[in-house]
């Protein structure tokens, strides 16, 4: 049988496969946009579009939280590993050039006559007590903090409440850690979408019905996902066929995913410096207010007891209240200005990093692929019916562009 290459009716027929390849490929691209963009809703309701994962940017990240950061440690053991010294030690080195600042401000404002009248050398005594008490008081301060942030921090609110506000973020926890898996999908749209037109060219030749092209389109553009979403996650476990090992593309890249959600998760969300913030704003503010306070009052005391002050202003019990919670208040003021120092909070994210990434790295295949499946099931058939009717309008389109309607 001899070719006659000038034949239009050949290079239609050689177009079906390439237009099925790209037909693959377009919906496959289309279903990942359409996953995370836009990240606001555009339009007007009920008709218009947001990203499925940031219009349920909430479900998505109790699901993030149920599913991974509640398997990899609590809330406990990363502040351990965040070594509380370290912290405590970050507290003291930043308020200590303060410290003179702040007790001429305590005692200054409550009891300005009689600061003013105390000679430099009593001050002096003063000054050198409170930066004696200032170690073990901040060390105090973090161990009693750390043992009680379970119940200070809601680790699922602030998880939740940092991902509703940032929709870009929850987005990039998905994208980052499986950006080879949604290039896959995009990728293998042409080759499936190639095959199938293949066996759509055979269907035609024999049988050139005007159904053909938009049934098999329907077919190319729920196959291609369909096929694509399985090959991420199955098989589960390692299968050897002959030569080759099987497994899920996501579930074989589990170090590499493991490095790249911890960096993000430890820079950008679990900071120590979020964490402190959360325990001085958040719903249970109060608890660390009652430690600071409790902690602060004999370091008062004691610094005005050593100066012989204290039996001075023993008459005025309130006026000496007064300077406690004073000194309460500046030490909340100052709680969360040692963390903006970048290379300190940079310094804790590698060490909290280390800590969930080698946790991660042990995960069970089962449990691995829940970092990212939520982002597929989240409306994962939605997503295939769309590649499905996008597949059967190309399937029309072939059929009367190139065809003229047949």
């Amino acid at each position: 049988m001899t070719w006659d290459w000038t034949d239009p009716l050949l290079w239609k027929y050689a177009s079906i496969p390439f237009v099925a390849g790209f037909v693959g490929w377009a919906t496959n691209w289309v279903a990942v946009k359409m996953t995370f963009l836009p990240t606001e809703f555009v339009g007007r309701r009920p008709f218009g579009w947001q990203g499925i994962i940031p219009s349920k940017a909430t479900k998505m990240a109790t699901i993030f939280v149920d599913t991974s950061m509640a398997r990899l440690g609590n809330l406990r053991e990363l502040f351990e590993e965040l070594e509380p010294e370290v912290i405590a030690g970050q507290i003291s080195d930043w308020v200590a050039p303060q410290l003179e600042e702040h007790t001429d401000r305590i005692v200054g404002e409550v009891h300005p006559e009689l600061w003013e009248r105390l000679p430099t050398v009593v001050k002096r005594q003063i000054y050198i007590r409170v930066h004696e008490s200032l170690p073990e008081l901040v060390e105090r301060l973090v161990e009693e903090a750390g043992a009680g942030i379970e119940e200070m921090i809601d680790f699922k609110q602030v998880i939740t409440t940092r991902m509703e506000t940032d929709k870009a973020l929850l987005n990039r926890l998905f994208l980052d850690s499986g950006r080879a898996e949604f290039e896959f999908i995009i990728r293998s749209g042409f080759y499936f979408g190639f095959v199938f037109g293949l066996v759509q060219l055979a269907v035609w030749i024999a049988a050139p019905s005007w159904w053909v092209l938009p049934v098999f389109g329907l077919i190319v553009g729920y196959a291609t996902n369909w096929i694509a979403l399985n090959l991420i996650f199955r098989p589960l476990e390692p299968r050897r066929i002959g030569p080759w090992t099987i497994q899920g593309l996501f579930l074989r890249r589990q170090r590499e995913v493991a490095a790249v959600w911890c960096g993000l998760v430890t820079r950008e969300i679990l900071t120590v410096r979020a964490l402190i913030e959360w325990m001085l704003t958040g719903p249970q503010a109060d608890r660390l207010e009652q430690i600071v306070r409790r902690n602060i009052r004999p370091i008062v005391d004691d610094a005005l007891g050593s100066a012989g002050l204290l039996a001075e202003v023993a008459v005025g019990e309130e006026r000496l209240e007064e300077m406690r919670r004073e000194a309460a208040e500046v030490a909340l003021r100052v709680s969360s200005r040692p963390f903006d120092d970048p290379l300190f909070n940079s310094d804790r994210a590698v060490v909290a990093e280390r800590f969930l990434r080698e946790r991660m790295e042990a995960l069970p295949p089962e449990q691995f692929q829940d970092l990212l499946r939520p982002c597929f099931q989240e409306d994962e058939m939605k997503l295939i019916l769309l590649g499905a009717a996008l597949g059967f309008l190309a399937g029309w389109a072939q059929l009367f562009l190139v065809f003229g309607g047949v």
